[in-house]
């Protein structure tokens, strides 16, 4: 599957510079990283998760997992979770299933990135494939998405110490 349409149309309409990387099919964050040969943590993979029946995006490098107490504290709820596959693939139609680009606010979702991401000075994130990502500079995706930064997640360090 090629680039996201949505996705090219809006970086091309907005002027962004970036470069496609057409990579073996990979489905994980860590997989994405070494066929592109990039850190994990320059790596932006995107997570959704359910707050009260409402899709939310959260944007975190690949070497960081969410505390869901954190994301808890963060809407003020009881419960907040995981969503499944099955119930967002239809906000992301031109995508294949899990491998939706960190632009969620092209496809109507708030997006919440972590302070990690915000750090970098470029991203690399699936572009809609999971045969292609994308590099671009961090201040495109800041820019462009206006994401909420937010301390949301724990670092392979912190899980492992």
């Amino acid at each position: 599957m090629p680039i996201s349409t949505k996705l090219r149309n809006y970086l091309d309409d907005n002027n962004v510079k970036y470069i496609t990387i057409t990579h073996s099919k990979a489905y994980t964050a860590q997989e994405i990283a070494a066929a592109i040969h990039c850190p994990g943590k320059e790596l932006a993979k995107s997570i959704m998760v359910k707050v009260n029946d409402q899709f939310v995006m959260i944007v975190l490098s690949a070497s960081e997992k969410i505390d869901f107490d954190l994301l808890k504290k963060l809407f003020n709820q009881e419960t907040v979770e995981l969503a499944t596959e099955s119930e967002f693939k239809s906000l992301f139609p031109e995508c294949e299933i899990g491998a939706m680009p960190v632009f969620g606010n092209i496809y109507g979702v708030d997006v919440y990135a972590t302070e990690n991401i915000a750090k970098d000075e470029e991203i690399f994130f699936n572009a809609g494939s999971h045969t292609i990502a994308i590099k671009l500079d961090t201040k495109y995706f800041l820019e462009l998405v206006q994401p909420q930064i937010v301390k949301v997640a724990l670092t392979r360090e912190k899980i492992i110490g």
